[in-house]
């Protein structure tokens, strides 16, 4: 069971409106550990993404993106990091030794979720700028998960339920990340990326209800 400051970190990634934030707070508040939502510290810190996006440019936000998610998996618990975070290899070196859980959306299913959205890389290309977002980082997510779990058709806390039992069957969290559950893949080029037990892999969907769009902010 992954509690306690020597614990290895849990890590949640995956596409903008998957639900990162909103599950990780719930893996955190059942494990008993800390949460970090690393949009919501450089909100704290530099003020509102849209604007910093405007005002200083992608590569400025991923190298503080970087340093937050540095900071995070050092404190410790569970972070949750923007979708575009696992692009920079800064951010991928700072995940080493924590347990990564990828987050999967259908298109259909998050259509919902970002209706209105003020996310820099979507805000004027909407559901097709999604997709073509999501197409450019699919190959790095698969690298770095230990286990998949899809938020497509399931309430978050049902998702959430899933990743502390995955969590608790995970032997030696401690150090450098353990084999994944059954029903899971490791991390590996040539392993298949398979979803952990009782979540579904995605395919078409159903548009879900939408998730707060609060959670999440950058792209």
């Amino acid at each position: 069971m992954l509690q306690g400051s020597t614990a290895a970190p849990i890590v949640v990634i995956g596409p903008m409106g998957a639900g990162k934030s909103s599950v990780g707070r719930r893996v955190a508040k059942a494990l008993g550990v800390p949460f970090t939502d690393t949009d919501r510290v450089i909100v704290r810190e530099h003020g509102p993404l849209p604007q910093f996006f405007a005002e200083h440019g992608e590569p400025a936000f991923r190298e503080l993106e970087a340093a937050a998610v540095r900071q995070a998996v050092l404190t410790g618990g569970v972070v949750s990091v923007g979708g575009g975070a696992v692009m920079h290899p800064d951010t991928r070196a700072a995940m080493a030794g924590a347990h990564v859980v990828l987050l999967t959306v259908t298109a259909e299913a998050v259509a919902a979720r970002i209706v209105g959205s003020d996310r820099p890389l979507i805000a004027a290309g909407g559901i097709t700028a999604w997709q073509r977002i999501l197409d450019e980082r699919a190959d790095t997510y698969a690298e770095l998960a230990h286990a998949v779990f899809d938020t497509s058709r399931r309430p978050m806390s049902r998702v959430a339920e899933d990743i502390v039992a995955w969590v608790r069957s995970t032997p030696g969290s401690d150090a450098e990340p353990t084999p994944a559950a059954p029903g899971t893949a490791t991390p590996g080029p040539a392993a298949p990326r398979t979803a952990a037990p009782g979540t579904a892999t995605p395919g078409p969907a159903a548009p879900s209800p939408a998730a707060p769009t609060s959670d999440e902010g950058a792209p």
